[in-house]
C-alpha cells in the first residue's frame, strides 16, 4: 500500500572534499548542555511585505555575513581528517558566543567541528545539541564582531510562487556564500521521518523549492526577498522511484519548526517528544478498492492516516487502537495526513493527554490517551 520517495539526497554532507551527498532512505540527537541564554523568539518574526527595494542582491547582503561553512572531521589515530562539509548560519549571539544552526547530517559522527566564517576565518565549533528526526543541530563559536545574525521569517506566511534564495557552500567552502534563486514550489510536502534506530515516526513537513540545492548547501538558509530566513536547506530529490532523473526539486525545513527545535536544543541539548507508538501511511496512499475491501470505511471519508502497525505496550495499544484503524482527527482538529497528526501531536509534552477520532470500519470512535512514550535525541 505504501508509496516510497526514493533517492532523496542529503544536500549537504559533502563526502570527503568533492564527493556527493548520501542517500536518504526516508527522511530522514547528544550531549546535555545546560545554558541560561535567552531563547530565540518562540514565534518567528512576521514576514515583511515586499517592496521595490527588496531585490535579490539586497536580500543576499542582509544575510550573507551570517552564513558559514561547517566542516566535519573524523579522527584516525592521532590525525583529524576532513570527512564532510556543509553550511549553516548564525541566528543569535549571547554571552560571548555566536549560535549557529545547521543540519544534523552535516555534523553527524564528527570528532571535531570547524566553522569558516564569511570573512574566511576558521574557528573551532562546539556542538550544543542535535535532533536527528528534524535533521537540525546547533553549534556555538566564540562571538566575533565581524559576524552578523540572520533573522527568521514566519514560514506559515509563505506562498507558492514566492521568490526565494538559497545560500551556502555547494561542493565545499571553495564556493562559500554561493547564492541560487528560485521560487517556493510547495509550502507543505511530507517526507517520511525515521529516528536513529530506523523506527518510522510519521512524516516531516518541508518546503519544496526549485532553487538549486547541491551537496554542501545543507544547513544554509532559504530566504525571502526581505532577507528573512524562511527555511533551512536540507535535501533534494535526484531521481524518481523508477530512476527518472529529476531537476529542481529541493527541500527546506520550515523556519517556524526550526525556531521551536533550536530553542529546545539550546536549553536541553536534545529534544524529548511524545509518541503514539504507531506506524502509519496516508489514506490517500491506499487504493480506493482497498479502502472499501480492507479498511471498510465509509466512502465519505477522504482523508486521514491508516495504522499499519501498533507497537505493543504503546499509548495507542493501551487505548485499544488496532491495525487498519483510520485516524481522522486529533484534539478536535482534522487529520488529513501524517503531517497534520504529527504537527498537532508535537504541541504536546510527554504525560499530556490527547484525544483521537478514528474509524474502525464504518464505526466512528473517539478515545483519549496519555502520551507516556518518549522519543529522545
Amino acid at each position: 500500500m505504501q508509496k516510497n520517495l526514493t533517492n532523496l539526497i542529503l544536500a549537504g554532507a559533502l563526502a570527503g572534499v568533492i564527493g556527493g551527498g548520501a542517500v536518504l532512505a526516508g527522511q530522514e540527537i547528544y550531549q546535555n548542555y545546560q545554558v541560561t541564554h535567552s531563547p530565540v523568539r518562540t514565534k518567528a518574526t512576521a514576514t515583511k511585505t515586499m517592496t521595490s527595494k527588496d531585490t535579490a542582491t539586497n536580500a543576499y547582503n542582509k544575510v550573507a555575513n551570517s552564513v558559514v561553512s561547517v566542516i566535519n572531521f573524523k579522527k584516525s589515530g592521532n590525525t583529524y581528517n576532513e570527512s564532510s562539509e556543509g553550511s549553516g548560519f548564525v541566528y543569535k549571539k549571547a554571552e560571548g558566543s555566536a549560535f549557529i544552526v545547521t543540519n544534523n547530517h552535516v555534523i553527524d559522527g564528527a570528532d571535531k567541528l570547524q566553522v569558516i566564517t564569511n570573512d574566511n576565518k576558521t574557528v573551532t565549533a562546539e556542538l550544543v545539541g542535535k535532533d536527528s528526526l528534524t535533521d537540525l543541530a546547533v553549534l556555538k563559536i566564540t562571538d566575533s564582531s565581524t559576524i552578523s545574525t540572520a533573522s527568521f521569517g514566519d514560514s506559515a506566511k509563505i506562498s507558492v510562487g514566492q521568490q526565494v534564495l538559497a545560500i551556502g557552500s555547494p561542493l565545499g567552502s571553495q564556493y562559500a556564500s554561493s547564492v541560487t534563486e528560485g521560487i517556493i514550489s510547495a509550502t507543505k510536502r511530507l517526507v517520511q521521518a525515521d529516528d536513529d534506530s530506523g523506527q518510522n515516526y510519521g512524516g516531516s513537513t518541508v518546503i519544496q523549492t526549485d532553487a538549486a540545492i547541491n551537496p554542501g548547501n545543507s544547513g544554509g538558509p532559504l530566504i525571502n526577498l526581505a532577507g528573512q530566513v524562511v527555511g533551512i536547506n536540507s535535501m533534494k530529490l535526484s531521481s524518481s522511484s523508477n530512476g527518472t532523473a529529476v531537476e529542481g526539486i529541493g527541500f527546506a525545513i520550515p523556519s517556524d519548526q526550526v525556531v521551536d527545535i533550536v530553542n529546545k536544543l539550546v536549553k536541553d541539548g536534545k529534544v524529548t517528544r511524545p509518541a503514539l507508538g504507531i506506524q502509519m501511511i496516508n489514506l490517500s496512499q491506499v487504493p480506493v478498492n482497498d479502502q472499501q475491501s480492507t479498511l471498510k470505511i465509509p466512502n465519505t471519508v477522504n482523508g486521514g492516516v491508516v495504522l499499519y502497525k501498533v507497537n505493543s505496550g504503546s499509548p495507542a495499544d493501551k487505548a485499544g487502537l488496532k491495525k487498519y484503524d483510520v485516524i481522522v482527527g486529533i484534539d478536535g482538529k482534522t487529520v488529513a495526513n501524517q503531517a497534520d497528526l504529527r504537527e498537532q501531536l508535537y504541541t504536546h509534552k510527554v504525560g499530556d493527554k490527547t484525544t483521537l477520532t478514528y474509524y474502525r470500519g464504518t464505526e466512528k470512535k473517539t478515545v483519549t490517551l496519555k502520551l507516556n512514550q518518549t522519543l529522545q535525541s
